[in-house]
């Protein structure tokens, strides 16, 4: 597992697939049904500030303004993504830490400390029926704006940065399976890792690598 290789004191685990693929869903319902064992961080939360100009990579919406690309890697703050892994790998509470975004199977923060990687892979008319629905119950938008957007980018940015990193999956997930279906796979991949209690710190290290106390 490269995790061992990096010298965290704690797996990680990267959830990558496109957008509305259900990584998400299947990352949070992890995190969920093990609240002491499983650390969670979503690289949505680590976007530069959109209304800097000076970071992050730029595109013009259907609307016609300039915003910051949300599907592409470069707009993603690595520096801090690294620190927040770090963070929650080396904080003794976590027998494993789960990583989910579009990027998490590529971007260089992730990618180096990944124990595991899974995709989670969803036809793409459904992942856009999913995104529109959401828009339009939690933000209210315009189906329009949605459907021009991914026909402007989108799809091609899905194309280009998430949907080669199938390739690097150790493990290819339905998005279309229910929460424990997804879970039920992910387990025979990662081992008996969230079904064994939690242990005090120097334990867990020395089981971890192998060794004995």
């Amino acid at each position: 597992m490269k995790g061992v290789a990096s010298g965290l004191r704690v797996p990680v685990l990267a959830v990558a697939g496109g957008t509305a693929s259900g990584k998400s869903t299947l990352a949070e319902a992890l995190a969920l049904h093990h609240p002491e064992t499983v650390g969670l961080i979503h690289l949505d939360d680590f976007y530069v500030p959109a209304h800097d100009p000076q970071r992050g990579v730029r595109t013009l919406s259907a609307t016609g303004a300039e915003t910051l690309d949300w599907n592409h890697p470069g707009s993603i703050d690595g520096t801090a993504v690294t620190a927040a892994i770090d963070a929650a790998a080396g904080s003794g509470r976590h027998r494993l830490v789960v990583v989910e975004g579009l990027f998490a199977l590529t971007l260089p923060a992730v990618a180096a400390r990944a124990s595991w990687r899974v995709y989670v892979d969803t036809p793409d008319d459904i992942r856009l029926a999913r995104k529109i629905l959401r828009k339009i119950e939690v933000q209210r938008q315009d189906p329009a704006l949605s459907l021009r957007n991914y026909l402007l980018s989108g799809r091609e940015r899905h194309a280009a940065h998430v949907a080669p990193s199938r390739s690097l999956a150790d493990l290819v997930v339905d998005g279309t399976a229910d929460e424990y279906t997804m879970i039920a796979e992910v387990l025979t991949l990662i081992g008996p890792l969230l079904a064994e209690p939690v242990l005090a710190d120097s334990a867990l290290d020395a089981s971890y690598y192998g060794e004995t106390a």
